[in-house]
This record gives C-alpha cells, sequence and structure tokens, in this order.
C-alpha cells in the first residue's frame, strides 16, 4: 500500500508563477497539488470544501493579501500548515504571521532543494524560516540595542535548545545532540516560550533573529 501524498494548495496571483512551481512540485512523488486561486477570496472558498495539508501562500495580492487570508484561513482551520510566500520587502509581515500560526516562510527566488527541504520540515512540525529571510531580518535589526540576554534571562542549556530550534531542529534531534531526554527537551521549549513572550515556535524564531542570537 502507497503513502497517502501530502495534498497541497497554491495561492498566487501570477498564472506564470502558479503554473512553474506546479510543474516544480509534480516532481516529487510524496506531493500533490488539489488546488489553485490567484487571491485569499478564491483560496477561502477552497478551503470551505476540502482541506489541504499545505498551503503556499502569496503574501502581496490583489484584493485580499496574503497576510489577512493566512488569519482568515487558520481560524478557520486552527492546525492548517501555511508557507508564506515572500519577498525581501515583506519581512516586516514575518512577526504578525509567525504569531497567527503560519509554519514556513520561503523567498519567492528560493530553489527547488529549499522549497522541499520546507515541505518536509513543516510537514514534520517544525518551522521553516528561508535563511536569506533570516539573514534580511538581522541585517535590520543589527544596529544597537538590548541583547537576547538583557532582555530574558536564559539558562546556558536553554540557550543551547533555542539556537536548535532556530536551525529547525526537531525535539528527538536536539535531544540526542545534547544528551538530554525529549521531554526534557520540551520542558526547556516551554520555559523559553513563556520566559520571551512568544507564542509558537515560528514566532519565537523571529524573536531570536531579532535580538541577534542567530
Amino acid at each position: 500500500m502507497s503513502a497517502q501524498k501530502i495534498k497541497v494548495t497554491l495561492v498566487d496571483d501570477h498564472l506564470l508563477f502558479r503554473n512553474g512551481f506546479r510543474l516544480l512540485l509534480d516532481h516529487l512523488p510524496e506531493v500533490e497539488v488539489v488546488g489553485e486561486a490567484s487571491d485569499g477570496e478564491g483560496f477561502l472558498s477552497l478551503l470551505s470544501g476540502r482541506h489541504p495539508d499545505l498551503v503556499f501562500l502569496d503574501i502581496s495580492m490583489p484584493g485580499m493579501g496574503g497576510l489577512v487570508a493566512a488569519q482568515k484561513a487558520l481560524s478557520m482551520c486552527p492546525g492548517l500548515r501555511i508557507i508564506m510566500l515572500t519577498m525581501y520587502s515583506d519581512e516586516s509581515y514575518y512577526y504578525q504571521l509567525a504569531d497567527m500560526g503560519v509554519k514556513g516562510f520561503l523567498l519567492k527566488s528560493c530553489d527547488f532543494r529549499e522549497v522541499e527541504m520546507a515541505i518536509h520540515t513543516v510537514m514534520g512540525g517544525q518551522t521553516y524560516v528561508s535563511q536569506e529571510l533570516m539573514m534580511a531580518i538581522m541585517n535590520t535589526h543589527k544596529s544597537g540595542g538590548p541583547t537576547l540576554q538583557e532582555m530574558v534571562s536564559l539558562s546556558d542549556r536553554e540557550s543551547e535548545i533555542l539556537v536548535e530550534v532556530c536551525k529547525g531542529s526537531s525535539t528527538p534531534e536536539i535531544a540526542d545532540r545534547l544528551c538530554i531526554s525529549p521531554r526534557t527537551v520540551e520542558k526547556h521549549r516551554s520555559n523559553i516560550l513563556l520566559k520571551t513572550g512568544c507564542k509558537n515556535t515560528a514566532s519565537l524564531v523571529g524573536y531570536a533573529m531579532k535580538n541577534k542570537l542567530i
């Protein structure tokens, strides 16, 4: 019996981009594109019927943009995995989207390997942020200001785990790397979220980038 495919929906107002992206995804045997939309309204209409496992959602679209569409979609389907397709100029939206529960952020200029990595990371329950977008956000906040250590009191172990979380490492991977139990990793993660005031892993990654930890 073959494994169940990952059902993907593409949302972007440029038909040429959608066609090219779909051709790219067709090369992944574990992925099946089940829907396409050119704007936020069309995307939400699709959600009222069949729910995909994963959505690639463009931020900048005419009419209802990706920010509002993501908020409404996650309200309708709280467990929906969304990967935003962004440009460098969209980085100001990162924190809002991360707080909503968006799981991934890819630059539209990324290559095939990174798309595949983002899919596997997000479907595995982790957060994926494009390395280039990380650098753009860090450069925006590289000037003076309090460091993470000055803002919150993290233990050395919590700092180690935060770095691993920002790398996209899973709980079992972190536990193996640091020679501690998965339960201990989860306890530290909960403490880090509490201390930083972050709601989820995506917002925690943004917090760490903003405060120059990674």
